[in-house]
């Protein structure tokens, strides 16, 4: 008993210290001039899997036809998802014209 609830905290222990925070970016026509950035947060329940609210990138450009995509989370968003142990799971987008 005690040895399987030792390896059960290590397994833990090591699913945390091995998760990391994530980046995708894309690019729409010829991508950023300006440098202008947007950023919205993203939420999402159950370890991702039910979006609550997240951002549209053709909303957040506007009439540009030309940007940069970035959809991350963070070493912060994260630690949320830990804490609520997957529960609540944020990430962010930002859009750069």
């Amino acid at each position: 008993m005690k040895r399987s609830l030792l390896n059960f905290v290590a397994i833990i222990g090591l699913s945390v210290l091995l998760t990391s925070c994530f980046s995708q970016t894309y690019t729409v026509g010829t991508g950023a001039k300006t440098g202008l950035e947007i950023k919205e947060k993203n939420h999402f329940i159950i370890l991702g899997l039910v979006p609550l609210n997240t951002a549209s990138p053709t909303q957040m450009a506007g009439d540009t036809k030309d940007y940069t995509v970035n959809n991350q989370q963070s070493f912060v968003d994260g630690f949320l998802g830990i804490i609520t142990f997957g529960i609540y799971t944020p990430s962010s987008t930002t859009i750069t014209k």
